[in-house]
């Protein structure tokens, strides 16, 4: 594959720059809180370890690695971290994700995981609907066998499951 010669040609995107001092200023922040944290909790050594000993070495080693980062940002050459065309494909797989885990609270595990299987083979698979309509009917199915009946996990139910007796 050719790179572009021309610069309108060239694809669009965050650029890894931006990316970089973003994570790092985010995981700076981070190990902020745990430091905070771990201080708050004593961070030293009376007579053996406090509550925050450990917490706070692995802080300051989150800190430095937290810095690092962000020193390494300024010293590379700045390119396209990922195209709006590859965020896009992100987010069409984020999105199913982030419905399941919104619907857990309230509808159940089960339900959930089915409303899931319907979103994200049809959104990103672009299955037929015969393939995704049985795929989630028995995968909630022989889930809610194995982890609630043979392994006696519970798991989160919903409504459904009470309807039913579980």
């Amino acid at each position: 594959m050719s790179q572009p010669t021309n610069t309108t040609d060239e694809p669009r995107g965050l650029p890894r720059r931006s990316v970089e001092i973003l994570v790092a200023l985010t995981l700076i922040a981070l190990a902020g809180v745990v430091l905070y944290d771990s201080h708050g909790r004593g961070a030293g050594w009376d007579g053996g370890p406090q509550n925050g000993f450990f917490p706070a070495r692995v802080g300051w080693i989150f800190l430095a690695a937290a810095v690092f980062v962000l020193w390494q940002s300024f010293r590379t050459e700045s390119g396209i971290f990922v195209t709006y065309g590859q965020l896009g494909q992100v987010a069409r797989v984020l999105g199913p994700l982030v419905l399941f885990v919104a619907l857990i609270g309230p509808l159940g595990l089960y339900v959930a995981a089915a409303i899931f299987i319907v979103a994200f083979m049809g959104v990103v698979g672009g299955s037929r609907w015969w393939s995704i309509l049985l795929t989630a009917v028995i995968v909630p199915i022989a889930c809610f066998w194995i982890f609630e009946l043979q392994f006696r996990v519970p798991l989160p139910k919903g409504p459904l499951e009470a309807a039913l007796g579980y």
